[in-house]
């Protein structure tokens, strides 16, 4: 086998295996092999199950024919924040090492029901607190595209096993961006689903009210159909939520003649650098060059206010969460995300409350805005993946997750695409909202920018 099969996409590999082109054996496999080869310089993987993996591989291979859905077979990675029975889950931390599930997480089982194959679990921003995937405790990962470089965050080792072609699809989560900046940085696909679309349970919190659960991939195709495996309400999630499961993949070469994109203008455009500007206009382009109506549009509310309200949020659940621990065994916590956890203690219940009431006006009136349009088109980042130990900023007008949050807060579906490259060759990416539950319009209007460009077909050098 050639190195090309590694980067082929989930569903075209199980297509050849439904053929007998190859075994679901052979591709685990050529996956393993290749992680063995190219994961010591990127640490994207910090536990490999491959005596697992060729088990479930042998038990794909010898499934009936009739009946096996579009992902069987599929070598898969997971971040290590979802629970596999008998495989540590330890969230990037070391104040949860030794941590050994009894019971898959709801996305995991729903996965396996799929005839996935697991290859092991990616490496992760200490307890999903983070824009970088820079872990004291369990090594940097670094970007495929330059190992000097971060990789995103907090699903970095995701994003960067995807680029690297050592899976074919894998699951993150999304509290501040941590799906789609990481999918950015690293020139993949990443869907954050409406908030409750996708069960969260045996996932590890970061905040309760923002965290979404999702797919990253190399193509819309794959993140598509994931979602339609993992879906669905679970009674064992109490955020869980009971809107009905569609087909996402049914209109997903219908193309956008007629559909109504809006690009807000102020804080979903200022700082971004001037490739990142040139990419947001090859994008208008495009969209209007195949039939779309592209239009300015006004968010209609300050958006720094949302920003203030999604970190007076996330910092006050995640110090909840994290309180007992935090009190306890505060030097088993990295510096940055200790300092990070601290300052939750420090945000009054007011302030919370507030924040909680911003949510609200934020969802209302984004919700307005998209009775004019269908999708928002914005940047992904306002600049490429920085190096490895520059500062991330937090700050609105300068944060790299800064498009990103408002849609954490709103709960909306959003999906990252690959968009081009910046001078030094490094991936951005575009951002495609929706209105809640209406992640197939998001994923139809993503799916014609990927067709039309060849910004998602480029391989990171070196991984041949």
């Amino acid at each position: 086998m050639t190195s090309d099969i590694a980067f082929e996409g989930a569903a075209t590999v199980a297509r050849r295996i439904a053929t007998g082109e190859i075994t679901a054996a052979e591709l685990a496999r050529l996956q393993l092999e290749r992680i063995a080869r190219f994961d010591a310089a990127l640490r994207s993987y910090v536990v490999v199950t491959a005596e697992r993996a060729r088990e479930e591989a042998r038990r794909a291979d010898a499934a009936p024919r009739s009946g096996r859905g579009p992902l069987h077979g599929v070598p898969i990675g997971l971040k290590d924040l979802f629970d596999t029975a008998g495989i540590e889950t330890a969230a990037g931390a070391r104040v949860l090492a030794g941590r050994t599930p009894e019971r898959d997480s709801a996305s995991t089982e729903r996965l396996a029901a799929q005839g996935t194959v697991l290859l092991g679990k990616h490496n992760m921003h200490e307890f999903a607190y983070g824009l970088t995937t820079t872990n004291v405790h369990t090594g940097a990962t670094r970007n495929p595209w330059n190992r000097e470089r971060v990789p995103g965050g907090s699903s970095g080792g995701s994003a960067a096993a995807l680029a690297a072609g050592l899976c074919y699809l894998a699951l993150g989560s999304d509290t501040g961006g941590s799906i789609r900046l990481p999918a950015a940085a690293c020139g993949i696909v990443g869907l954050k689903p409406t908030f409750g679309r996708v069960s969260r349970r045996g996932a590890w919190p970061l905040a309760w009210s923002l965290d979404h659960m999702g797919p990253m991939a190399r193509t819309v195709e794959d993140v598509g159909l994931a979602l339609e495996k993992i879906a669905g309400h679970d009674p064992e999630d109490p955020w869980s939520s009971a809107a009905p499961i569609e087909s996402f993949t049914r209109d997903l070469e219908a193309g956008v003649r007629g559909l109504r994109i809006g690009v807000p203008g102020g804080f979903f455009s200022d700082h971004a650098n001037a490739d990142v500007q040139r990419s947001i206009d090859e994008a208008k382009t495009v969209f209007r060059h195949l039939g779309a109506e592209v239009r300015e549009v006004d968010p209609g509310l300050e958006i720094e206010h949302v920003y203030t309200a999604f970190h007076a949020i996330i910092a006050s659940e995640a110090s909840a969460l994290h309180e007992p621990a935090l009190r306890a065994r505060p030097d088993d916590y990295g510096e940055l995300t200790r300092r990070a956890l601290e300052l939750g203690f420090t945000i009054p219940a007011v302030d919370y409350v507030k924040a909680r009431r911003m949510q609200g006006v934020a969802r209302a009136t984004f919700a307005a805005s998209f009775r004019e349009v269908d999708v928002w088109l914005t940047p992904a980042t306002p600049h490429a993946a920085p190096a490895i130990g520059e500062p991330i900023s937090r700050e609105p007008k300068e944060a790299w997750n800064r498009y990103l949050v408002p849609f954490n807060l709103t709960g909306q579906p959003a999906i990252v695409v690959p968009g081009g490259f910046d001078r030094d060759g490094l991936p951005l990416g575009l951002q495609l909202v929706g209105r809640p539950f209406e992640e197939a319009t998001a994923l139809r209007a993503a799916r014609a920018w990927e067709r039309e460009t060849e910004w998602g077909a480029r391989r990171p050098p070196g991984f041949d």
